[in-house]
């Protein structure tokens, strides 16, 4: 919450006019020397005389605070003395920024020369958009997609839009259910309203909640073909991340969705612990405990989490409806590998799926 509080004092902050920047460029770096080099020099050969650079260190044992203060002066070096996390270090760059926009980036990302100005360009043609994401390439495989935007299914899980597609696929600007956390822009203004990211996160599903309490405030996700990113993308799955994905994944959908949706979406709920106890049984065994932690997480934290939720839902300015509009019935299994398996869950889960979905827009229109 003390973020949260600096986030609330910034907003209060006037820069001078004549020394604010356009934008504000905020990359959190953990351990992650290399890449974050990479990525400071391409933002050096793009351009950006009239944007400023954040760069949050958290806590990093590998000298990448060094190397920035050493390499890179033209960056604003933040550092913290331990991991924030990645939503939570965001806060602290965004809190410290000054530009009208907010654009973020991972370390493990290359931008291209106009990606930024595509974004920022996107936002001021199209008022309703609250953020915008570009055209994400695989970075060791430029010739094809890592995300174009991000789907979003019904119960809350997050897929790559676009993932292994040629990179001239997916040509047209469109609404998506979710930005990509790897690339971002938005109003700083905004970014103060919503809260910023929700920092109890830590790790995984920020982007997603904050594009979901964005459109939950009335505004929309656009992807923008014309900014090209690439990031060094490849699906791991640490000790840890089924537990972070799945109680933040819970966390969202309690955050921001009436009672009585939640209700009409309970089959819908309980076929995707079906989905995802199965994906741990078959593929991440050892580390099955992680879905009872994510379980007691939410059961723990209940009452904080409410709180959380009062202050989604007192922005809300759409409907439910509006919300799952913008959900897929379908699961892309074949990204955690191909195999008869994601053959066979295409065949017995999507016809559910898109039948609960078809029961709860219906439900729900008013």
């Amino acid at each position: 919450m003390a973020t949260n509080s600096r986030l609330r004092a910034a907003a209060q902050h006037k820069p001078l006019t004549a020394i604010r920047p356009r934008a504000s460029i905020v990359i959190v770096n953990y351990n992650g020397r290399e890449d974050l080099a990479r990525c400071l020099r391409s933002l050096a050969q793009a351009g950006h005389a009239d944007d400023e650079i954040i760069v949050v260190d958290n806590g990093s044992s590998d000298g990448s605070a060094a190397m920035v203060e050493a390499q890179f002066p033209q960056a604003r070096l933040l550092r913290s003395a331990r991991n924030l996390g990645f939503g939570e270090g965001n806060n602290l760059g965004a809190a410290h920024a000054r530009g009208a926009y907010l654009a973020f980036l991972n370390p493990d990302t290359e931008v291209t020369p106009g990606w930024l100005d595509a974004l920022l360009a996107a936002l001021d043609e199209t008022r309703e958009a609250g953020l915008a994401t570009p055209k994400i390439l695989l970075r060791e495989d430029p010739q094809h997609i890592n995300t174009c935007g991000n789907d979003l299914h019904l119960t809350g899980l997050a897929l790559c839009r676009g993932l292994g597609q040629a990179r001239d696929e997916l040509a047209d600007r469109a609404a998506v259910g979710a930005i990509s956390g790897a690339a971002f822009a938005m109003r700083r203004e905004l970014f103060y309203r919503l809260g910023g990211f929700d920092g109890s996160f830590f790790l995984y599903m920020e982007d997603t909640d904050l594009s979901w309490r964005a459109r939950l405030a009335g505004y929309t996700c656009l992807y923008v073909p014309d900014a090209v990113v690439y990031h060094r993308y490849s699906l791991r799955f640490g000790p840890d991340k089924t537990y972070y994905q799945e109680r933040n994944r819970y966390l969202m959908l309690l955050k921001g969705l009436r009672w009585s949706t939640l209700l009409l979406l309970l089959p819908a709920l309980l076929l995707a612990e079906v989905v995802t106890w199965g994906y741990i049984l078959l593929d991440d065994r050892p580390r099955w405990r992680n879905k009872l932690r994510a379980y007691g997480y939410v059961l723990r934290g209940w009452p904080t989490l409410m709180a959380r939720r009062r202050a989604a839902q007192a922005s809300r300015r759409a409907t439910d409806h509006e919300l799952l509009r913008q959900t897929t019935h379908r699961l892309a299994y074949e990204q955690t590998g191909e195999s008869l398996a994601a053959t066979l869950a295409h065949w017995v889960f999507d016809p559910l799926f898109w039948l609960f979905r078809q029961i709860a827009l219906a439900a729900t229109r008013r």
